[in-house]
């Protein structure tokens, strides 16, 4: 089994088109004849009328949602859409968090998604969201808490978080803690 997201959301979709007996495709032009267009309401939509489970609906929703818009975006516009508007100021400190990031080993592999930019090495080990128009929140994976205020435990996909508002911030501090995340997650 890949753990690769995008391979394994590929995977899925083609368990959900076969199980529905219609592509993707089909299930846009559906969608699109009954003018759903809010990803909760398309979600219940497939739920309802199709019987899938929330995880299949809320894959499909994605889907069909990117197909009525165009097709799916690039990590490039994914990654702007995350940093526009009043969050745009984030971005060099974005920049300064994915450079250490992505420096910290051979096999790091980047996932830019809608909500944020996953980093993964056999696990994801980092994830950098642009929480508010003030910070970009760091969530790793540590052993233990580091003894730094700045470092917060946390529930989820992450164990750890650190708010990042400026390039400034990304300091020795928070590549230790990388790297920490990075070594784990191997």
């Amino acid at each position: 089994m890949s753990t690769d997201p995008r391979a394994q959301a590929e995977a899925q979709l083609r368990r959900i088109e076969e199980s529905l007996g219609k592509t993707a495709a089909d299930v846009a032009d559906e969608i699109g004849r009954n003018g759903i267009e809010r990803h909760s309401e398309v979600v219940a939509y497939l739920k309802s009328t199709h019987g899938l489970t929330h995880g299949n609906a809320n894959l499909l929703a994605q889907v069909v949602r990117e197909r009525l818009a165009g097709g799916p975006m690039t990590p490039e516009g994914l990654l702007a859409a995350q940093y526009s508007g009043s969050k745009s100021a984030l971005l060099p400190a974005y920049h300064a968090l994915s450079s250490v990031v992505e420096s910290v080993g051979p096999d790091v592999t980047k996932v830019v998604q809608k909500t944020g930019v996953s980093f993964r090495r056999k696990k994801q080990f980092a994830l950098i969201q642009a929480a508010s128009a003030k910070r970009i929140r760091l969530g790793l994976n540590l052993a233990t808490t580091p003894e730094n205020p700045r470092v917060v435990a946390t529930s989820g996909m992450c164990t750890h978080a650190v708010d990042i508002a400026s390039p400034d911030e990304v300091d020795t501090d928070v590549a230790a803690w990388i790297q920490a995340s990075y070594d784990r997650a191997g």
